[in-house]
C-alpha cells in the first residue's frame, strides 16, 4: 500500500487516497477466481474446473473484481489511517479511482472527531426545582406498605368497598341488545384499580354477595372498539363473593414489622426522609439535564453525520441487549409493535445526536481546562465498574482498556467543574 493523499475535507472529514501494488490486486483477483469457479458452470467444462480467462471473456474482464477489492480494503485501508496518523468516528465511503496496469487506487472519505470550540461554560445560569414532601406523598408510600402486607378475607357478608375484590358475572347491552365482548362470569374485579370503564367499578361498591342489579355507564369517545365508543351501555352484573382487603393498623406494631423502627413516628419520618432524597435526586437531574442542554448551544463543531449514526447503532444494540435480557429480540419486537429497523432508528435518533454533543462538549471542556486523571482516580473508577458488573477488578482492566476510562473520567470531572460554577436559582 502506498498513501497518494491525504487531504481535510469539509464538515470533519479527511480524503485518503492510497495504491495497491498490482501484483497484490492481481493475486487477490486469482483467490476469488479459486473460491467462486466452483459455482460457475460454463458449457463445455465441467464445473469448477472453467479456466479464468474462459469466464471473464463470457461475464466481463472485471467479473471478479469487486470482491477483489471488497478482500483487500480492510487490510490496505488500515495501513492508509496508520500512515496518515487518522482515527475516524465511523465508517468511511469508499470508491475505486483507478485500475489499470500500475494497479488498484482507491479513495476513502475518513469522518473525524471534529475541531471543537466552546466559551462560556462557566457561569451557566440554571433553575433548580425546590423540594418538598407533602404528608399525602408519605400516606401514599405508607400504604403501599400496607397494602402489601393486607390480609383478605374471603367470602365476606360485608358490602364491597374500594380496594376490595367482587366476583361477578355480567352482560353489557346497547339498545336493548347484548353486544359482543360485553360478558363475562366469575370475573375478579379489584374496586379502584381502573381497569373496567369509568363509572363502573363505583357502582359495584356498595353491594353484597348475591345482590343483582344494573350499572349505567357510556363507554369514552376514544374507547378502542369503534362500534362502542361514546355510546350509553347498561351492565346486568351479579355479585356472587366478596373477598375484603384488611389493612394493618397504623400502629407501633405496624412499624416494627416493616421496618427497623420502634415507633410509627419515626418510620414516618424514615420515610419522609426517603422521599425527600428520592424529590433531591430527581431535581438534581432535571438542572443537569438543563446545563448540559445550555452547554450544548455553546459547543462550535461542524459533527460529521457518521458519528450520529455510529451512537444511534449504539442505542439500537443496547436495547436489542436489554431485549434478550427478557427472553425477546429485535424481530419479535418488530413484531408486536408494527416498527422496523428503521423506525427505531429514527426513533433513537435524538438521543443519539444529543449524546453526542454533549460528549463532544464536556471532552472540549475537559480539554481547554486540561483536565487530568490520576492512577488513584483510575483504580478506583476501575473498582466502581467491576462493582456494577459484578466482575473482579483485574478482569475489568483485561476488557476495558484504561485509556477510554480516563476518558470517561474526565468528562465527569468536566461535568462538575460546569456545575460547581454553575449560578444555580431555586425555583
Amino acid at each position: 500500500m502506498k498513501l497518494l493523499k491525504n487531504e481535510k475535507a469539509e464538515k470533519s472529514t479527511y480524503v485518503l487516497e492510497f495504491s495497491v501494488e498490482k501484483d497484490v490486486f492481481d493475486n487477490a483477483v486469482e483467490k476469488v477466481y479459486r473460491r467462486q469457479v466452483k459455482k460457475i458452470n460454463i458449457p463445455g467444462f465441467r464445473p469448477g474446473k472453467a479456466p479464468k480467462a474462459i469466464i471473464e471473456k463470457m461475464y466481463g474482464g472485471s467479473v471478479f473484481y469487486e470482491d477483489a477489492i471488497n478482500d483487500l480494503i480492510p487490510e490496505n485501508y488500515s495501513s492508509a489511517l496508520d500512515e496518515a496518523g487518522i482515527k475516524p468516528v465511523g465508517q468511511p465511503k469508499i470508491d475505486v479511482v483507478s485500475i489499470d496496469e500500475n494497479g488498484l487506487v482507491l479513495s476513502a472519505v475518513v469522518p473525524v472527531r471534529p475541531d471543537c470550540k466552546i466559551d462560556g461554560y462557566k457561569g451557566i445560569e440554571v433553575e433548580k426545582d425546590s423540594v418538598e414532601v407533602s404528608e399525602d406523598e408519605i400516606d401514599r408510600e405508607i400504604n403501599t406498605v400496607r397494602e402489601r402486607n393486607s390480609r383478605e378475607i374471603e367470602d365476606s357478608d360485608e358490602a364491597a368497598a374500594k380496594g376490595d375484590f367482587a366476583k361477578i358475572d355480567f352482560e353489557g347491552f346497547i339498545d336493548g341488545e347484548a353486544f359482543e365482548g360485553g360478558k363475562g362470569e366469575d370475573y375478579s374485579l379489584k374496586l379502584g384499580s381502573g381497569s373496567f370503564i369509568p363509572g363502573f367499578e363505583e357502582q359495584v361498591e356498595g353491594h353484597k354477595k348475591g345482590d343483582s342489579f344494573d350499572v349505567n355507564v357510556s363507554f369514552p369517545e376514544d374507547y378502542h372498539a369503534k362500534e362502542l365508543a361514546g355510546k350509553p351501555a347498561v351492565f346486568k352484573v351479579t355479585v356472587k363473593s366478596v373477598t375484603k382487603v384488611q389493612l394493618p393498623e397504623l400502629d407501633d406494631d405496624f412499624a416494627k414489622d416493616v421496618s427497623e423502627f420502634d415507633t410509627i413516628s419515626e418510620y414516618r419520618d424514615d420515610v419522609k426522609a426517603k422521599i425527600q432524597k428520592r424529590h433531591e435526586t430527581e431535581a438534581e437531574n432535571r438542572m443537569e439535564e438543563e446545563l448540559v442542554n445550555k452547554l450544548m448551544d455553546k459547543l462550535e463543531a461542524e459533527i460529521p453525520e457518521a458519528m450520529f449514526e455510529a451512537e444511534t447503532e449504539n442505542f439500537v444494540r443496547d436495547y436489542d441487549n436489554r431485549l434478550r435480557m427478557q427472553g425477546l429480540d429485535l424481530s419479535t419486537y418488530f413484531k408486536y409493535t408494527g416498527l422496523d429497523l428503521d423506525k427505531l432508528r429514527e426513533q433513537f435518533r435524538p438521543q443519539a445526536e444529543r449524546q453526542v454533543k454533549a460528549r463532544l462538549a464536556l471532552e472540549t471542556v475537559a480539554n481547554v481546562e486540561n483536565i487530568d486523571v490520576t492512577e488513584e482516580e483510575l483504580d478506583e473508577e476501575y473498582a466502581n465498574i467491576a462493582k456494577s458488573y459484578n466482575m473482579e477488578k483485574d478482569k475489568v482492566k483485561e476488557l476495558v482498556l484504561p485509556e477510554m476510562v480516563k476518558e470517561d473520567i474526565k468528562v465527569k470531572k468536566a461535568m462538575q467543574l460546569i456545575k460547581d460554577s454553575a449560578v444555580i436559582k431555586q425555583k
